[in-house]
């Protein structure tokens, strides 16, 4: 990915060899070594994270292929906020195509999809998917941010949640 030798060997020591320990109310634990995780309130794994997935979802080619929707002549094909990521497209086939090149470019760097976390969407029919064995789970609604989307286009339920701030707005001015 570009990334200079002494960064990786810098990232490699902050975490090489960590040890905790857990207090309780009846004292603390012995030491162990951790294997897996990260510091606590640590900057540097979101900022990891969004690197990498700016980098999967530039090497998909996603801006150059036709899968996608199109709102004021722009082909739309992802949504990005913080960890989450929606896919859109006009048929199945298209939407799996683009799955699979986030997949492939994924496992490239080390990610794994994370399966029980991938959700589809369809505003019509659409068959059961399977992605290396299991099933990916169809939804008829999904949250992306603050924001509920449903298969339907339904946005009752945004501006029920809004009327409140609506009136208090109403009432200050």
């Amino acid at each position: 990915m570009g990334i200079p030798d002494h960064l990786t060997c810098l990232l490699r020591n902050l975490y090489a060899g960590q040890e905790a320990t857990v207090r309780t109310g009846h004292g603390a634990t012995d030491w162990f070594q951790i294997g897996k995780g990260v510091h606590q309130g640590c900057i540097l794994p979101p900022c990891l994270f969004n690197f990498y997935a700016e980098y999967i979802m530039r090497n998909t080619g996603l801006e150059e292929t036709q899968a996608g929707i199109k709102i004021a002549r722009r082909n739309i094909n992802n949504l990005r906020y913080a960890d989450d990521t929606s896919l859109m497209a006009e048929s199945e086939e298209e939407l799996k195509s683009l799955l699979m090149k986030v997949k492939e470019q994924s496992e490239k760097v080390g990610l794994k999809l994370n399966i029980q976390k991938t959700k589809i969407m369809a505003s019509g029919p659409i068959t059961s998917w399977e992605i290396d064995g299991e099933t990916v789970e169809t939804v008829s609604d999904f949250i992306f941010g603050d924001s509920r989307i449903t298969a339907d286009g339904d946005c009752s339920h945004e501006i029920k949640m809004l009327t409140p701030w609506k009136e208090s707005y109403d009432q200050s001015t």
